[in-house]
């Protein structure tokens, strides 16, 4: 019958897809040329006046109103800037983006995917030729490296100011000073920059050839061969292990099925099982896959990790072999097999797998510090060139002025410091080199040295579930019958009973030879009777021993052989030996504690089950019928026959809300699954229904029927199962435990109180991920939540939208196919909901959903945005946030090297951004502006120096003078503002809402600035007009009285800034005293060495310094104790 399936273009669906893109579009055009438009492409689920009552966004629209729909304005959206204002802000940032990406698209024209034929192990019948089977992280190649660098270094106004001035002194007529004085700190500063990005690179090229280097297994007529895995190519046969393409396997060598393990890819551990190709199971032998013609059609590559769609056929056999394939035949890229050994065709190779597909390519992040730098050097620039012409125009316009301008540019050029970068660098490097030795975060790692002061500027914080905040093991903790609760502390009562009952059937069922099915029919017709206790409890474990989908493993001793067929003979079916896989840990807990109060699942295949009693014995049960877990339902459940009464029995499963509408009326389950949800565990509901041979056959035509549909085939079925779920009797509620990692509720809960909102990104499911929401406190006991129920069109959207906006203060839990939605039609309105929200929870994110959640909320709020995970899933969530971190957990280390910081475990967070953070930011903050006030006030000196000459365009100092200003008389004391601290780390840790001062940006601000601007000017004119007033005849003691007195200034005002003084601090100020004192007897140049060695000279140049820098020590004193800072209020 598959043959008579069409298999539909994909063309098809790209146009479908189109159709509503276009509807979308037309339907928002509202009245005008389109109109005619809409009725063509209208969606059969949209409304067609949607447009005309859009989502209310405001309090006023829901007073008095019982309608969803309200004629409102419409959603406010951003104004773009038109004319000169919008070319000077950003158009032509916006222009040259446009250009180049126009130049890239010509010369990198992506290939159109397509659907493909593979032949079995034939790569050579490939009618197209597909991507290498290599990655590449790689940013630059032995060509662009150096344009790279050169790029990325002067699109910062700061590098590409000073490159143009230190290309101006090849012109004679400009020269101002040496050569030396300008290109040797540009040539460090790029020395220094291009080594570090040489290093980053070659370890990234050794992470790739690392990668691409390993060795897997090829099936070839001649046999098995190894292969690296940048040489896989499609249609190869590969024994699969550890798998790393995408494969559709045929033939695993000991089952027809197996499970693998999802965590590098959609971040859940559950193991999910994988069935193979039926018809290839009949082959004798492994060669015989080259002795068939068989080739698979499949889809073209795509985003979705959920779905694939491929036939497989074999021509060879008559009449011609035709299977359809599903998700259940593949296995993806970045998955794991979890045991045993598969066999499988190469389908997608390197970037059209669907791992890589989902991994947006690494952006170079620069710090919002770094941008609000650049801004004030703009602002400097400004004032520079205003200050030159100024004194130009002071001078009269006289001669060339234009040169004359240039000349002043020239001299005033101090006020830009290219030590700023300098400076800034190191400092990150030395923030970098404490944050890996702190001894209360071991194991942490900076991978991304560029930006350490984003840890101190976060506003959000998007974590994922599992592996991050959870441990992923689960344990039984409560068993709850109505009358009785156990918990961890009477679990041996539960098993003493288990015990007992199996005891006394094995007794009854060894005196009766007759069997058990008379009994039965007898107790059916007696009166009902209250059940005890015991048999309660062994109703209720059996139940839970049975209804799941968990299969018990028992790996081999002598390891896994490819090529024997008695590999199970080497098995070990001892308990020791046994393991237990299924789809959701929760079940595995289940299984594994009914194994521990005695009753243990041994054997399940697909059709039937064996348990093994306290006393030893074995039960088997026939699968009659088995319906899987859904998000739609809640629930699962399983219809067995006892193979040796041959009862038929019913058993479900399954969240209270689903389950509290199908058993029997109790008037304890809801107020105890409250009690379970706040001690934080995953309730579960069990019931079961007994079946006579008559009620399951007619069960069964109907449910078989209802699967043959073509017509509504999903609600047939759900109707006939519902048939079953009435009057079903109550069993037992069972509570499991996520276990939380190490102290995720107070990290959460330092977050919180630091102003950060946290969002959960998870690939989970919404009931996991809300749970685990209330249990690790990312949403408070006392909030309430709003689960965003399922939609699927634009008007559900809105409703749903409007529903949600009547809450206040309440955590948003919401699917990734809703959110798609939600973000497709209504994206401003929808993040100006949520951002209002203390907490978000989005559950079965896709690892593209992820980072498109990041880049929406950079977008719409402008805030920093921190993301961290653990798993391949998380790698383009914290590669588009500005500051990502990668935790080293159980899921691998990929989400770790992508990350621009690692650590071990979630509690680090804390510590790593309200103490390093912190330190970063706020060093950074004061150094780089101690340094525009190292360029101020040297250039107030030079402009009042040429004021007083005549406004001659001469420099007041020259040629070493200036060098050793910048470098060894002043750069140790102010580099050594790098180990300043406002707060003790203690302190931090304790008061975390010192942290939401740091988001506002008060220590770097324009205020800020201002105020240094005016502190270097009140101290330039004092030291110059000091020093002029107070010069003997000889302009050589002008040079040397303001030269000194602006070395000693500096080395005080480093003294005035620091706030904790460090060891290394004081030897800064005197090594850099010391080095100054001791040069003097060199630089005859510029000192007349016999003045500088008068009392007179000493005298002259002291009162000049206290002039200078006593009123600001006076300033400061009195502002801390008259308006201290809120860090100083705790300290004291």
């Amino acid at each position: 019958m598959a043959d008579q399936i069409p298999l539909y273009p994909v063309r098809n669906v790209a146009a479908a897809a189109a159709n509503r893109k276009r509807a979308a579009y037309y339907s928002a055009a509202g009245p005008g040329p389109g109109a005619d438009w809409h009725s063509r492409y209208q969606l059969e689920d949209e409304s067609a006046h949607l447009d005309e009552m859009p989502l209310m966004m405001s309090e006023e629209g829901f007073e008095n109103e019982e309608s969803d729909y309200h004629t409102l304005p419409r959603a406010r959206i951003m104004q773009r800037k038109r004319g000169l204002e919008w070319f000077v802000c950003d158009g032509w940032k916006f222009l040259c983006t446009s250009c180049c990406d126009w130049l890239i698209n010509i010369c990198q024209r992506k290939k159109e995917l397509k659907a493909r034929t593979v032949w079995l192990g034939c790569p050579e019948k490939c009618e197209e030729k597909h991507p290498k089977n290599s990655i590449k992280n790689q940013k630059y190649n032995v060509f662009t490296f150096i344009p790279g660098v050169l790029y990325e270094q002067f699109k910062f106004f700061l590098n590409l100011y000073f490159l143009i001035i230190s290309c101006s002194q090849f012109v004679p007529a400009l020269k101002i000073g040496y050569l030396y004085t300008y290109w040797a700190p540009l040539g460090f500063v790029l020395a220094v920059t291009m080594m570090r990005e040489a290093i980053d690179e070659f370890r990234r090229f050794q992470r790739d050839k690392e990668v691409n280097s390993q060795l897997y297994s090829k099936l070839t007529v001649r046999g098995k061969v190894q292969v690296k895995s940048s040489d896989i190519q499609v249609g190869d046969l590969i024994i699969v292990e550890k798998v790393d393409e995408f494969l559709i396997y045929f033939r695993p060598i000991f089952t027809s099925s197996c499970f693998i393990r999802t965590d590098q890819l959609d971040g859940e551990t559950d193991w999910k099982l994988k069935v193979a190709v039926s018809c290839t199971q009949r082959l004798p032998a492994l060669g015989d896959l080259f002795s068939i013609s068989a080739y698979v059609y499949a889809q073209k590559p795509q985003l979705d990790i959920h779905s694939f769609e491929g036939t497989f056929t074999r021509e060879d056999s008559d009449p011609p072999i035709h299977e359809s394939l599903s998700i259940e035949n593949t296995l993806w890229a970045s998955t794991i097999v979890a045991s045993g050994t598969v066999i499988g065709v190469v389908i997608y190779t390197g970037k059209e797998t669907r791992s890589v597909m989902n991994t947006s390519n690494p952006k170079n992040k620069v710090g919002l510090l770094d941008l609000e730098l650049n801004r004030l050097t703009k602002a400097l620039f400004l004032a520079l060139v205003a200050l030159s012409v100024v004194m130009v125009t002071l001078q009269g316009f006289v001669g060339p002025w234009y040169r004359n301008l240039f000349r002043f540019l020239l001299l005033f050029s101090y006020i830009i410091p290219i030590s700023l970068r300098v400076n800034l660098d190191m400092g990150k490097a030395v923030y970098g080199w404490m944050m890996m030795r702190d001894e209360n975060i071991p194991g942490t790692v900076v991978r991304t040295s560029t930006i350490p002061e984003e840890l101190g500027r976060l506003v959000y914080l998007l974590t994922d579930k599992t592996g991050t905040l959870t441990q992923n093991e689960m344990v039984f903790k409560r068993l709850h019958l109505g009358t009785v609760s156990y918990g961890a502390d009477t679990m041996d009562e539960i098993q003493s009973h288990v015990r007992d009952s199996y005891a006394q059937m094995h007794s009854q069922a060894g005196g009766n030879n007759a069997g058990s099915t008379p009994p039965r029919k007898a107790q059916s017709s007696a009166p009902k009777v209250r059940k005890s206790v015991s048999s309660r409890i062994h109703e209720a474990v059996k139940a839970i021993v049975l209804c799941h989908n968990v299969t018990p493993v028992y790996e081999s001793r002598a390891g896994v052989s490819g090529e024997t067929e008695f590999a199970e003979a080497d098995q070990d079916f001892s308990d020791e030996n046994r393991t237990y896989q299924a789809s959701s840990p929760d079940e595995v807990a289940l299984v594994q504690w009914t194994e521990s109060v005695g009753l243990t699942l041994v054997s399940r295949d697909l059709t039937s089950m064996q348990l093994k009693t306290p006393g030893g014995q074995v039960l088997s049960f026939c699968i009659l019928q088995l319906f899987p877990f859904t998000s739609e339902s809640k629930r699962m459940g399983i219809i067995v026959r006892d193979e040796s009464t041959a009862e038929i029995t019913f058993y479900m499963k399954g969240a209270d809300v689903a389950m509290s509408t199908i058993v029997q009326y109790n008037d304890w389950l809801e107020e105890e699954c409250g009690n379970m949800a706040r001690e934080g565990l995953r309730t579960l509901v069990v019931a079961k229904k007994s079946l006579t041979e008559e009620q399951y056959q007619d069960f069964e035509s109907r449910y078989t029927q209802a699967k043959l549909s073509m017509h509504d085939r999903t609600l047939k079925v759900a109707a006939v199962i519902e048939s079953l779920e009435r009057e079903m009797e109550l069993l037992c509620l069972t509570g499991v435990e996520d276990q939380l990692q190490a102290d995720v509720r107070p990290t959460l809960e330092m977050l919180r109180n630091a102003g950060i909102k946290v969002w959960m990104l998870t690939g989970d499911k919404l009931e996991t991920a809300t749970c685990v929401a209330q249990s690790s406190r990312l949403v408070p006991r006392t909030q309430d939540t709003h689960i965003f129920r399922r939609v699927t069109s634009r008007g559900e959207a809105h409703l749903e939208l409007n529903a949600f906006r009547r809450k206040h203060d309440c955590a948003l839990v919401i699917s990734g196919d809703s959110l798609e939605v939600c973000l497709k039609y209504y994206e401003h309105e929808f993040m100006e909901l949520a951002c209002q929200c203390p907490a978000v929870v989005c559950c079965r994110c896709s690892p593209t959903q992820k980072a498109c959640i990041v880049t929406l909320l950079q977008q719409h709020t402008g805030r920093r945005t921190c993301a961290i995970g653990d798993g391949g899933n998380d790698v383009s969530m914290i590669q588009a946030a500005d500051c990502g971190i990668g935790i080293e957990g159980k899921e691998g280390r990929q989400a770790s090297l992508a990350a621009d910081f690692s650590i071990t475990q979630f509690r680090h967070v804390g510590r790593l951004l309200m103490v390093h953070g912190r330190n970063s930011y706020k060093r950074s903050a004061a150094l780089g502006q101690f340094v525009m006030h190292r360029g101020l006030i040297i250039s107030t000196m030079q402009a009042v120096f040429s004021s007083v000459f005549y406004f001659a365009s001469v420099p007041l100092y020259q040629g070493f003078l200036m060098v050793g200003y910048a470098t060894v008389y002043t750069m140790f004391p102010v580099f050594s503002l790098v180990l300043d601290q406002d707060v003790k780390p203690e302190m931090a840790m304790l008061y975390p809402e010192l942290y939401k001062d740091l988001t506002k940006g008060r220590s770097l601000s324009f205020k800020t600035f201002l105020i240094w601007v005016l502190i270097s000017i009140y101290q330039g004119g004092i030291l110059m007009y000091g020093a002029l007033v107070l010069f003997e005849s000889e302009f050589v003691h002008v040079v040397a009285i303001s030269f000194t007195a602006l070395v000693l200034t500096e080395l005080l005002m480093v003294a005035l800034t620091i706030r904790t003084w460090h060891w290394l601090m004081v030897v800064a100020e005197f090594l850099s005293l010391g080095c100054y004192v001791s040069s003097l007897a060199f630089l005859n140049e510029y000192f007349d060495f016999t003045f500088i060695t008068t009392v007179t000279f000493l005298w002259k140049v002291s009162a000049i310094t206290v002039v200078s820098c006593l009123p600001l020590y006076v300033l400061k004193y009195l502002r801390r104790k008259l308006s201290p800072p809120s860090y100083c209020k705790l300290t004291s």
